[in-house]
């Protein structure tokens, strides 16, 4: 039987003085070996790309270690897209996570690519590219309907995607009713689920605010409880991570992605909980 994938996401710090955080976090998850660490395109849909493709090449060159980089695509023009891949291209990163992106208020959108099917398509003239895309189990925010979301995704499957990150979610039986649709759908290409481990309520509010993932009473409970006990609401999050990644392996997922938020004591909790399991 083959392994289940496992892998991090980093995100490039907000100020330069971030970095050094960035280099303690790649030692530490680089020793870990995960199958690849992808990296966000900066902080609220930054414009500036270098960032990103720098972590990327570090993570690829001095760590020897698979990496993607994260690509938005809702403020970009295809003569920039265009530039990026490039980039890439001479970096030797050809490992892309095609997204729509979030609208930055004030900034023109995009003529070109109204959705990350549009760049999917794209990216795959460009060139010998691995495109990921991402998926919703809960159904993105913005579509009417699940259903909806589901032709969405066959739209940007069958543009070229070769792989599925999922975002985050809580309950893994929204996966399971996500997958089995997928099914129907004829999406037969692997889905790697999404775990972001919560150390804290303020965090987790923040993006499931943002990205629409509902937060079950079971984990709603343990808000409550441990919301001014950092330590213990650290350690319940990570229990709850594990929880969920256990019963996703159990049933045979093709792949965990933990969004670490740049914070490896966290991913290495995990890892050593579950990496037998792999």
């Amino acid at each position: 039987m083959q392994k289940a994938s496992f892998s991090f996401e980093l995100f490039p710090p907000r100020k330069d003085d971030g970095i050094d955080k960035i280099y303690r976090a790649l030692d530490e998850l680089s020793t870990l070996k995960p199958d690849f660490i992808s990296v966000t395109y900066g902080a609220g849909g930054s414009a500036n790309s270098k960032a990103t493709l720098d972590i990327a090449s570090l993570v690829k060159d001095r760590y020897e270690l698979p990496s993607i980089v994260h690509l938005p695509c809702i403020h970009q023009s295809k003569e920039s897209i265009l530039k990026i891949l490039n980039e890439c291209k001479a970096r030797k990163l050809n490992n892309i996570l095609a997204l729509r992106g979030d609208i930055v208020e004030g900034k023109a959108v995009s003529e070109d690519f109204k959705f990350a099917s549009d760049l999917i398509a794209f990216i795959k003239k460009q060139g010998d590219f691995k495109i990921y895309a991402a998926c919703y189990p809960e159904k993105h925010i913005a579509a009417k309907s699940f259903v909806e979301d589901i032709h969405n995704l066959k739209i940007k499957v069958d543009s070229g995607t070769d792989t599925l990150l999922t975002q985050l979610f809580f309950d893994n039986s929204d996966f399971y009713r996500f997958k089995e649709a997928c099914e129907i759908a004829r999406i037969d290409i692997p889905i790697f689920a999404g775990i972001m481990p919560v150390a804290n309520k303020r965090q987790v509010l923040k993006i499931t605010n943002i990205c629409g993932a509902k937060i079950p009473p079971k984990f709603a409970k343990i808000l409550q409880k441990y919301e001014n006990n950092d330590t213990a609401m650290k350690d319940a999050g990570i229990a709850y991570a594990i929880e969920q990644i256990v019963d996703l392996l159990t049933s045979g997922v093709k792949g965990i992605h933990i969004y670490t938020m740049n914070n490896s004591y966290i991913a290495r909790r995990i890892y050593e909980a579950v990496h037998s399991l792999l």
